[in-house]
């Protein structure tokens, strides 16, 4: 009896603390409740101005948690902040429509509780502008009428192709005989471009990728509708869906972001499903420490979709600290699921010995606040991209959306010149990304350009193009980022990988910067890359791609022979090393029945290469 008496004294006493612990914390953070802003009940009514004024009681510094009662609500364009934002990687067009809109925020977390958000139109859900210490977690994201278009296929001739629209979700018309998309009351979208997803794996079809899953010329068609909701195309295309297969079908600019990240520190999403965007999924720039846990940019598939959230799923544009992404998934993408990189800009005229003026090349990037006082920048010759050296600026100065000066501490390194480039390194981050799967989208499936330490672990891969792309340039897409510490260990790379071509797409893992010039001599671009303890299961010729590396390790790996699909790729060897120095292949498994067997050394010396693979693979130097 007395045990049991001293025991519930002991239990009592620990529940005591715990509800102090409790009390404690309740004191010093707010629960703001947005039912008891009006938020309850609305239907399909607007429910912006209850988030406005929610957003309005905000206090700057107070931890605050701002909580939704569980249900489904709709938001519209009218009512809306609106702000200009030059977004990377996005169609400028501006002003943003901004539904949630948080500017200043400290110490604050958005709890969904399982609400989902509902959009009309043109709109950005979610915006953090210059805030710190925020969380947005247990919440989907999903729109009345997405922004792209979805149809099955119906039937197959060698005269047309019919297809099933439903037209309350893709409301369309016909005008001059082509398919055009209706988009909130605005002027309508012409449908330009396709992808074929297979009904049953819900994969991009092989082979078709950005080579045309209805061949070339395919815009030549000429519709008519048979019956409600059936369009018929008129038309001999040149390569023929699947029936019952689904075509997505996409007409919308990318011009607003579904969670846009700027300037701000220790962001945080959890638990959160997007279904849809009018543009990149989630787009952090010039912002630091970020956690992203349980992000799905994924089809609603309880309304039978085929695409998923947004164009790229995750991009991190010139951010620094420690990028983390783990526990996530990415599926039915029109872009890459995760693309992270920084931004060079080109050298328009050397001003003085410490001054440049300088301009975004791409229309994408237009308008960025690149450069901050204190920046380490460096200098990257414009054909072989090597560095020429660093600088630290001291004024940066926009001229207009384009062109900017930039001017330095120290003198401007010899040998610049018009036409080479910059970049950016303090605006460089580590990243981690674990335990996450990169289901089958339009591209690739990691994009990788960064000079901080990378991890990649423990991930499933079924990218329809290369699931692992490390490009970094200076001269097409301005992505800059040349690596110097990636680790690839422990990650599953399926049959599904590479199985349509795309841009820079030279094996399963690509490592591709953009060269223009290259020699014998050439320094390296990227460095230390160290693929471990991973499985491959390819179906096609090409494993590994390597263009201009000084390091790279590819060790106790397994490596499988697939025959679900037809090999295509024109690069039939499982390995090639192009201007590559320190290359070593140890140690790993392949099955008898490996397609190839062989490695490509070009411009790569033959002693640059350690490997046991002399009696097994028929290794060439070109």
């Amino acid at each position: 009896m007395k045990q049991f008496i001293n025991l519930l004294i002991f239990v009592t006493t620990i529940s005591f603390g715990f509800h102090q612990a409790k009390a404690s914390e309740a004191s010093d953070t707010s629960y703001i409740y947005l039912k008891d802003y009006g938020l309850a009940k609305t239907k399909k009514k607007n429910c912006i101005k209850y988030i406005n004024k929610a957003i309005e009681d905000l206090k700057s510094d107070q931890p605050t948690v701002l909580v939704f009662s569980r249900g489904e609500y709709h938001f519209y364009p009218d009512g809306c902040q609106t702000r200009t934002y030059f977004e990377s990687n996005t169609t400028d067009k501006n002003p943003k429509v901004c539904a949630f809109l948080f500017e200043n925020k400290k110490n604050l977390v958005i709890d969904g509780r399982g609400s989902t958000l509902i959009f009309h139109g043109i709109m950005q859900p979610f915006t953090f502008d210059n805030c710190s210490n925020i969380t947005l977690r247990n919440i989907s994201i999903d729109w009345e009428n997405p922004l792209i278009a979805q149809a099955e296929v119906l039937k197959t001739t060698e005269q047309y192709i019919d297809l099933g629209i439903n037209h309350k979700e893709f409301p369309y018309q016909l005008q001059d005989n082509q398919l055009v998309f209706d988009v909130s009351g605005a002027e309508g979208n012409a449908w330009k471009g396709t992808m074929e997803f297979d009904r049953k794996g819900r994969y991009v079809v092989p082979q078709t990728g950005d080579m045309g899953c209805l061949g070339e010329d395919w815009n030549n068609y000429q519709a008519a509708t048979t019956m409600p909701g059936v369009v018929r195309l008129q038309y001999n295309f040149k390569r023929k869906p699947t029936v019952g297969n689904f075509l997505v079908l996409r007409h919308a600019e990318r011009t607003h972001s579904g969670v846009f990240i700027t300037e701000s520190k220790n962001i945080s999403i959890k638990n959160l499903n997007l279904y849809h965007a009018c543009g990149l999924g989630i787009l952090a720039q010039f912002s630091e420490d970020l956690t992203f846990s349980e992000y799905r940019a994924i089809p609603n598939k309880n309304k039978n979709h085929y695409f998923g959230g947004g164009d790229d799923g995750l991009q991190i544009s010139n951010c620094k600290g420690n990028i983390t992404v783990s526990n996530c998934e990415f599926e039915g993408l029109m872009d890459d699921p995760i693309n992270v990189h920084g931004t060079s800009v080109q050298i328009q005229e050397i001003i003085s010995a410490t001054e440049l003026k300088c301009k975004f090349m791409h229309h994408q990037s237009v308008g960025l606040k690149w450069g901050h006082p204190n920046d380490v920048i460096n200098f990257i010759e414009n054909e072989k991209m090597y560095s020429l050296g660093n600088g630290k600026i001291v004024a940066f100065k926009p001229i207009d959306k384009e062109t900017f000066t930039i001017a330095f501490s120290t003198a401007l390194p010899k040998g610049l010149e018009a036409g080479d480039a910059l970049e950016n390194l303090t605006w460089s981050p580590n990243l981690w990304v674990k335990n996450t799967q990169f289901k089958s989208c339009r591209a690739r499936g990691l994009l990788v350009s960064t000079p901080g330490t990378v991890v990649i672990e423990n991930n499933h891969f079924e990218s329809s193009g290369s699931a692992i792309l490390i490009a970094g340039d200076v001269n097409g897409w301005f992505e800059s980022g040349a690596v110097s510490d990636v680790l690839i260990k422990n990650n599953t790379f399926t049959d599904l990988c590479n199985t349509s071509s795309y841009q820079f797409c030279e094996a399963i893992i690509s490592i591709y910067p953009n060269l223009l010039s290259r020699s014998d001599n050439t320094q390296a671009f990227h460095k230390n890359i160290r693929i471990e303890n991973n499985s491959f299961a390819p179906f096609d010729y090409p494993i590994l791609f390597a263009l201009s590396v000084d390091g790279l390790f590819f060790e106790n790996n397994i490596v499988t022979q697939s025959y679900q699909f037809t090999p295509y790729h024109n690069r039939q060897y499982n390995f090639t090393f192009e201007n590559c120095k320190n290359v070593t292949v140890l140690n790993n498994q392949f099955s008898e029945d490996l397609l190839g067997k062989n490695i490509l050394l070009k411009k790569t010396g033959k002693s640059e290469l350690k490997s046991d693979l002399d009696d097994l693979f028929k290794i060439e130097v070109f």
